[in-house]
């Protein structure tokens, strides 16, 4: 029977490859580590669905910029960062998209301030033929007006197809009631003409956008259950706060809804959380993953997409 893979398989399926165990043949035919694990699974066969937003046609399950730019949720596990630096080098990393984009991804968020994710995106496309579209963003500090509106400019000339703003920062200034500073942020991306949307990890952060008519094209809004252990400990461990709040605002809002963090950093394995985020209202999925989670993720998605799942939300894109 195929096992799905979660971020917690990472560890134990790294350190099998290191140490060179050798494959062999299960009774089934399957092809089986030394200590009975067995390989990823194939995904299902066909493309992903696609929703449109603005011009832009997107998979419904989007590739995720943090494992790219070596960015992970590790709680208390310090050597889990040296891990993954050493195992997601350039070139695993270019694999990853390859694999992602060949199988019916055909969008990827990314944070393009970073040089490493720009060489790397722009190789993908340039040198290697790729077609992966880019929701970029920069994290360039909000309040430097001047240089965020360069580095935007930079994004576009760089051949970003749609354009985000940077969930942590958003949700800061609406704590501090900034409101026209965030709207003149949205005007400095809608002015390049491509769909841009507002990031937030808080649900104030959308219902101050929906109450003041903040024109982005969507949103990019964490949701995820809170039923798995390391809620709890609460430690870089939970990222939707309000998830009953959030499902029920997002009924009424008619922009497309991108969810992230739908997995929990990991915790909550994929199935469960993609299934969670179509249910109560998603219109994509963003999710971060190695290249051996890349072909079990695609296989679920189309699965529970397949499965006609009874939503609470019209499809908004």
């Amino acid at each position: 029977m195929d096992r799905e893979l979660t971020r917690r398989d990472f560890v134990h399926n790294s350190v099998i490859a290191s140490a060179g165990a050798a494959l062999a043949l299960g009774a089934d035919g399957a092809k089986q580590t030394a200590l009975g694990a067995e390989a990823p699974p194939k995904p299902a066969t066909g493309a992903i669905p696609k929703g449109k937003i603005g011009d832009l046609q997107i998979s419904r399950l989007v590739l995720g910029g943090n494992l790219i730019g070596r960015y992970n949720h590790i709680r208390d596990l310090s050597y889990v960062q040296q891990l993954v630096n050493r195992y997601n080098t350039d070139a695993k990393i270019l694999e990853t998209i390859a694999l992602a984009e060949a199988m019916g991804i055909d969008t990827i968020t990314a944070n393009l301030t970073s040089p490493l994710i720009r060489k790397l995106l722009k190789e993908h496309r340039e040198k290697r033929g790729g077609k992966m579209q880019w929701i970029a963003h920069s994290v360039v500090p909000f309040e430097q007006t001047t240089r965020f509106a360069a580095d935007t400019q930079r994004m576009v000339d760089d051949g970003a197809d749609a354009l985000y703003l940077w969930g942590e920062p958003c949700d800061k200034l609406v704590r501090e009631g900034k409101i026209k500073e965030l709207a003149a942020l949205v005007e400095i991306l809608k002015s390049h003409g491509l769909p841009c949307a507002v990031g937030a990890h808080e649900l104030p952060t959308i219902q101050a956008c929906e109450k003041h008519k903040i024109p982005c094209d969507f949103y990019i809004k964490t949701l995820h259950h809170m039923n798995y252990p390391s809620a709890k400990m609460d430690f870089d461990s939970i990222f939707c706060r309000q998830a009953q709040e959030t499902i029920d605002f997002m009924k009424g809002v008619e922009k497309p809804w991108m969810a992230f963090k739908v997995m929990a950093g990991g915790a909550i394995p994929p199935r469960d959380g993609f299934k969670y985020a179509i249910e109560n209202g998603a219109d994509f999925i963003l999710a971060g993953m190695f290249d051996f989670e890349v072909a079990p993720d695609v296989r679920i998605i189309n699965e529970v997409l397949a499965a006609t799942p009874k939503r609470n939300r019209p499809w908004r894109a």
